[in-house]
């Protein structure tokens, strides 16, 4: 075998013997991660079905789905970045990557005795020599680079043309996990009692309130029977609970929004259907539609504190039920995302589908106070 197809068989086998390594931040790595998520998720539906605790366990197979759709709409966005970054790359390097290509073609055409024969001589010869001998590990370097980039963009395309069966999969797991918690819920009978307050009268001083500071300002009026003992009281709580929804704080306490209105609560974004947890283990004051602001519900983790919460298409749970820490509480409106536009919206991250919205209060002794000092907002 003649010199030049030595270096040329050298070069093509270090840029194509191994296969890709890739990091575990790799979006490609994320994107499988959250696929075996979504399995596994579709596993738990399946078994919830005959768990002991139903709503528990369709309640974990909701969340677990969620993540796994979450993760895997962030691994395809992270793959498409990337993609757009390798292509990118080429694109600046075609002019370096043609001289690569018509060194390693001149190499493989060439006959040993004019590789290594020069025309000026012996001293000629022995300094082209030297020469190859620097360059073949430079050509080698950018060879495997070539290669390692080639790579990953294969496996970036096999990720995107397989993401949307999983996803189709996913949207309908969570889908059909949702409506069975629904049912769950709807049948169940087994939550305690605390309060022995008269539905239909919550209901009218509901009907009668004009404004939701007027209706939450009555509910406390109302007196709840004594309080059984917690492990944490509420007030210890500050800076630890978690969000209600999985999602982004749109606007803080008293941020005044784009009509110049001004809240005193927060206003979270979160995806459609999204599922609603008790932040905080509490009494449920009222569970229903108020005004315009969708279905409400009022929970008292502790006498004098209220936390409101609207907003939700479905609300769980009725006057007087005690519901434990993270239990669900409702789901958010809107339509179900289709996988055309799951992929979309994680290939141009520009936020294709729409977001709703949760609006949280917390009042004591009646007046609003900052929820953003209890909830850990930074953690989400």
């Amino acid at each position: 075998m003649s010199a030049g197809r030595k270096f040329l068989g050298a070069i093509l086998v270090a840029a194509l013997g191994c296969g890709p390594v890739f990091a575990k931040d790799d979006p490609v790595i994320q994107a499988q991660l959250a696929a075996e998520a979504l399995t596994a998720a579709s596993k738990e539906l399946t078994e919830a079905e005959s768990a002991k605790d139903r709503v528990k366990a369709l309640t974990d197979t909701v969340r677990a789905y969620e993540s796994g759709l979450s993760a895997m709409r962030d691994g395809l966005r992270g793959a498409t970045i990337r993609e757009r970054v390798i292509r990118l790359e080429f694109e600046n390097r075609r002019d370096q990557l043609s001289r690569l290509l018509g060194i390693l073609q001149t190499l493989e055409r060439a006959t040993t005795p004019m590789l290594l024969i020069h025309p000026t001589g012996p001293v000629g010869t022995a300094r082209s020599g030297m020469m190859m001998s620097e360059v073949t590990p430079s050509l080698q370097r950018q060879a495997e680079e070539l290669r390692s980039q080639l790579e990953e963009l294969q496996a970036l395309r096999q990720l995107q043309t397989t993401a949307e069966q999983k996803l189709r999969l996913g949207l309908a797991g969570v889908q059909q996990a949702r409506v069975a918690l629904s049912q769950a819920i709807s049948d169940r009978t087994d939550l305690p009692q605390r309060l022995t307050d008269d539905p239909v009268k919550t209901q009218i001083l509901a009907d009668g309130a004009t404004s939701l500071e007027m209706f939450a300002g009555s509910i406390g009026v109302l007196p709840p029977q004594p309080q059984t003992a917690v492990s944490i009281p509420f007030e210890k709580m500050r800076g630890t609970l978690r969000l209600p929804v999985d999602g982004t704080l749109l606007r803080g306490f008293n941020e005044v929004d784009a009509a110049g209105l001004k809240r005193p609560g927060l206003v979270i974004a979160a995806r459609p259907l999204a599922l609603v947890s008790a932040p905080v283990a509490a009494t449920i004051r009222y569970a229903g539609a108020f005004l315009d602001y969708g279905n409400v519900i009022i929970l008292e983790p502790q006498a004098g504190y209220l936390l409101v919460i609207a907003g939700m298409e479905q609300v769980y749970g009725e006057i007087g039920q005690v519901v434990d820490q993270m239990a669900p509480i409702g789901l958010l409106g809107g339509n179900q995302t289709g996988a055309q536009e799951f992929l979309i919206e994680a290939s141009d991250g520009g936020g294709a589908i729409a977001q709703e919205t949760l609006y949280m209060e917390l009042r004591y002794n009646g007046k609003p106070v900052d929820p953003g000092v209890w909830f850990a907002i930074n953690d989400r």
